[in-house]
């Protein structure tokens, strides 16, 4: 392990960029700068072809306008983005652009992709790009790219609004980082009639809606236009971010089959005859009563009566209001049937068909490690009914929770989320989230929970707010956490049932995430001053484990620790995140420098993932910081659990104590190798 040095070093200044090459493009020159350039040429196909499409569609369309995106002739002008490439100048290509082929192979792709929005029309001949694409093509499969998180999702939906144009023009100046010039050149060069009111259709989204809070910090600046150069940036960086993640990623596909039912359908009419004759002949070539090798087998294709029945609303489990309070087991599979859909046979059964086999343009999410098949058998209802824009339906298989949302208005926007539920307990069950909107987040709590308010972790002198549920237990919306741009507040929600109190915390996935104190071998609920006090300098740290699966979070100060020069005392805290499948969990090593001014997060000294230190099976834990002393004095500071007699460094640094704490005088910038020995003997290294 090497020792964190809390002072940030600043970022290396971007290398210039390349000078623009003037001229001609050969075939040889775009041939490479496709194959070079390929997954980026298709990822911006993607982004710019409709999303009306759907995703299969427009990952098979992306790649057929990128290969098919070579000049013609021998040569072509740089510039140049069609089949008519000498009505467009060498002059018109990007300035920003070094390589004239590349510049020139996406002016095509761009071009194609905006004629595969443009709507058909009778008496007009068809684009080329306008049609399904031959080549390339998936048979019995859906193939989309792999979903991503909430900051993924609300970017799609908002280029899903934007006309094909502005789509083009947002992603040009954020995947490509054009200038506005050089994307009004590019516009104009793929034939787009306005590219002012592209620009300003794209600017009308605001990126920053989609950006992390991370990129949108910086310093007050004005830019020409009269607004801020530094924030514009930091936003226009952060989408760039999110443009490149594997949401986008036509190249990094995910495959489903496609309607098996309807395949089925089409087939058997060209396979009866011959699916009789083979009968016959098998019939006239066994013994005695007719049965084949496989015994009692159904026929390949057969319908199956338990998987059918699970697509059946009539067949949903439904619990009675009273079952949890005689069950031996307190979780989701003794949740009663609430909401006013729960009636709604039409509802459900496009919940259970869309959950059975969700279309290419169904929103599917789920946490790591959660199966998204279909059911294993007819599942329970928790939760039918409207809640704020969208009709919600939740059900429970025995292993997962899932979330099926359509809005009122239609059934176009379908959401559908899993989420791993399997050994869940009464605190771990006892909220789902029903609905996020607008920075907001609503849950549908269990029935044994008595009351809600909420807390914010940050000001943990404050009390708790009233938070009103509904008749059928769904809360007021409460700000989310998972969705803020910054870390000025952290509303949890608080629950209170027959035997404790509670807080729960959005994470950005179905279930929320429960949080405790205390050392691994007997976390509590935070309930306590001291307790709320030391998740305040904790909670904005939790953003690391979010959409990760996080079934519970324990954080627990295992060492104090008097720091040199009277600069006062020092909290080590390790703080844990255990996942819904046991396995991935993460790890926070924490200092607390004293004098930081309230909600500040503490220093992470060190960090690992799926490793059981700090847990109930290797409960001790070991790291250090390079700290830096009021009179300007640097140290190597380091804290262990209580099973460690001695610590030691070596490296950059040579030093060693008695005791779990340890602290050696350094130079700036300082390297040291940390380690300890435990009170049996034995020698451990600190986490990484």
């Amino acid at each position: 392990m090497r020792p964190q040095d809390v002072v940030t070093p600043p970022a290396p200044a971007p290398a210039p960029a390349p000078a623009p090459i003037a001229g001609r493009v050969e075939v040889e020159q775009a041939e490479a700068a496709l194959v070079e350039h390929y997954p980026r040429l298709v990822r911006i196909a993607y982004l710019v072809l409709p999303p009306s499409l759907g995703r299969n569609r427009r990952v098979l369309t992306a790649h057929a306008l990128a290969q098919r995106s070579l000049p013609r002739g021998r040569t072509a002008p740089a510039g140049a983005t069609d089949a008519m490439d000498t009505a467009i100048p060498a002059s018109r290509r990007a300035p920003g652009d070094a390589d004239p082929g590349y510049a020139y192979v996406r002016g095509r792709v761009l071009r194609q992709a905006l004629d595969a929005g443009l709507p058909l029309r009778r008496l007009a001949w068809p684009k080329r790009s306008q049609l399904p694409p031959l080549l390339p093509h998936v048979w019995g499969l859906r193939v989309f790219p792999r979903s991503g998180g909430a900051d993924e999702l609300a970017l799609d939906q908002r280029l899903s609004a934007l006309s094909g144009p502005a789509r083009a023009a947002y992603v040009l100046r954020g995947l490509e980082g054009l200038p506005d010039a050089e994307v009004q050149q590019a516009l104009s060069a793929a034939g787009v009639g306005d590219p002012r009111a592209a620009l300003a259709e794209a600017d009308g989204m605001d990126p920053a809606a989609a950006v992390e809070s991370r990129g949108g910090e910086g310093t007050e600046g004005t830019d020409a236009e009269g607004g801020s150069t530094e924030v514009k940036g930091a936003a226009v960086k952060g989408a760039a971010a999110l443009l490149e993640s594997s949401e986008f990623d036509p190249c990094s596909l995910q495959a489903r089959p496609t309607d098996l039912m309807r395949r089925r359908q089409h087939g058997k009419a060209a396979v009866v005859a011959a699916a009789a004759l083979a009968v016959c002949g098998a019939l006239l070539g066994l013994p005695g009563d007719g049965w084949g090798p496989d015994g009692a087998a159904a026929p390949p294709y057969a319908r199956n009566p338990a998987a059918e029945s699970a697509l059946d609303p009539a067949r949903l489990t439904l619990v009675s209001a009273t079952a949890w309070q005689r069950s031996s087991r307190t979780d989701f599979s003794v949740w009663p049937a609430r909401g006013g859909l729960t009636e709604d046979r039409a509802l459900l059964r496009r919940a259970l068909a869309v959950w059975a086999r969700p279309g290419s343009a169904v929103q599917v999410s789920a946490t790591p490690g959660t199966p998204p098949g279909p059911p294993m058998g007819s599942p329970q209802l928790l939760y039918a009914g409207e809640v704020d824009q969208a009709r919600v339906v939740l059900l429970h298989d025995g292993l997962r929770v899932v979330r099926y949302a359509e809005p009122k208005d239609g059934t176009g926007g379908v959401a559908l989320d899993f989420a791993r539920t399997d050994g869940a307990d009464a605190a771990s069950s006892a909220a789902i989230v029903a609905s996020r909107t607008d920075g907001s987040v609503r849950y549908l709590t269990a029935p044994w929970v008595r009351k809600t308010s909420v807390r914010d972790l940050l000001d943990p002198a404050v009390g708790p707010r009233p938070l009103q549920r509904g008749t059928d237990g769904v809360t007021s919306p409460l700000s989310s956490p998972a969705q803020a741009r910054d870390c000025r507040s952290w509303d949890v929600l608080e629950v209170r049932d027959e035997t404790a109190e509670r807080l729960l915390t959005d994470l950005g996935e179905l279930t929320p995430a429960r949080l405790t104190s205390g050392p691994p071998s007997a976390p509590k609920d935070v309930t306590g001053q001291a307790a709320r006090a030391s998740w305040a300098r904790t909670a904005c740290l939790l953003p690391g484990v979010r959409a990760h699966g996080v079934r519970s979070v324990n954080s627990w100060q295992y060492a104090q620790q008097s720091l040199p020069e009277s600069n006062g005392t020092a909290a080590w805290l390790c703080t844990r995140a255990e996942t819904w499948r046991g396995t991935g969990s993460r790890v926070m090593a924490q200092f607390q420098a004293p004098g930081a001014q309230a909600g500040a997060p503490g220093a992470i000294a060190a960090r690992a993932e799926d490793s059981p230190s700090c847990g109930v099976r290797d409960p001790r834990v070991l790291a250090g910081v390079l700290w830096k002393s009021q009179a300007g004095h640097w140290f190597v500071l380091a804290a262990g659990s209580e099973q460690f007699s001695s610590l030691a460094t070596s490296g950059g640094v040579d030093g060693s104590a008695k005791g779990h704490l340890l602290a050696v005088r350094a130079k700036e910038g300082a390297r040291a190798e940390l380690n300890g020995r435990l009170k049996d003997g034995r020698r451990v290294g600190a986490l990484h």
